[in-house]
C-alpha cells in the first residue's frame, strides 16, 4: 500500500532525526484514541495524542496518553503563560505541517517545544499518529522522549 504524502514526509523527517519509523495504514481511520486503539488492538492508554496548544503566539505540542485529558491550567503553569488555548486547525497545520488528528509527536516543519505527560510512562510500547488520521506507528517511550525532546510533566486532569 502506498503511504499518504504527509506520512511519507513524516517518515523522511524521522529519518533525518535518526529514527526509522514503520507506519501502518488503517483506511477506516485512527483520528481518535479509541479508534486507533481498536484498529491496532492495544489499550487506549498506549495511544499518544499529539495535541497543539498556543501559549500566546507560541505553539507547543503536548503528548498525552489516549485515556487522559490535558489540564490546561497545568500546561499554563509550566509554560508560565496566562493564555494557553487549543490551537485552531489552521494553527496546527502551520506549526507542525500536519493536520489535527494526524499530528505526529515529532518531525514538524519547525522546531517546537514538546511536553509529555508522565502517564505515557505506564507503557513502554506506544502508538502515535504518522502524519494523517489514517496512519500510525509504533514507538517505545524512551525513544519518543528522546526524539521529540519532550520534557516529562504532570499534564493530565485528575481523576
Amino acid at each position: 500500500m502506498t503511504l499518504p504524502a504527509a506520512t511519507s514526509r513524516f517518515v523522511a523527517a524521522a529519518a533525518d532525526l535518526g529514527v526509522a519509523v514503520e507506519p501502518v495504514v488503517y483506511p477506516e481511520g485512527t483520528k481518535t484514541a479509541a479508534a486507533a486503539a481498536a484498529a491496532i488492538g492495544c489499550e487506549v492508554a498506549q495511544i499518544v495524542k499529539s495535541l497543539v496548544f498556543m501559549a500566546g503566539d507560541a505553539p507547543v505540542v503536548v503528548l498525552v496518553a489516549g485515556d487522559r485529558r490535558v489540564d490546561l491550567s497545568k500546561v499554563a503553569a509550566i509554560l508560565e503563560s496566562d493564555g494557553v488555548r487549543r490551537a485552531s486547525l489552521e494553527e496546527v497545520r502551520a506549526a507542525t505541517g500536519f493536520v489535527a488528528g494526524g499530528t505526529p509527536p515529532f518531525g514538524h516543519v519547525q522546531p517546537l517545544r514538546v511536553l509529555a505527560d508522565v502517564s505515557l510512562r505506564r507503557h513502554e510500547a506506544l502508538w502515535a499518529a504518522a502524519g494523517t488520521p489514517t496512519t500510525v506507528f509504533p514507538i517505545n517511550g524512551s525513544t519518543l522522549a528522546r526524539i521529540s525532546a519532550a520534557k516529562w510533566e504532570d499534564l493530565a486532569e485528575e481523576g
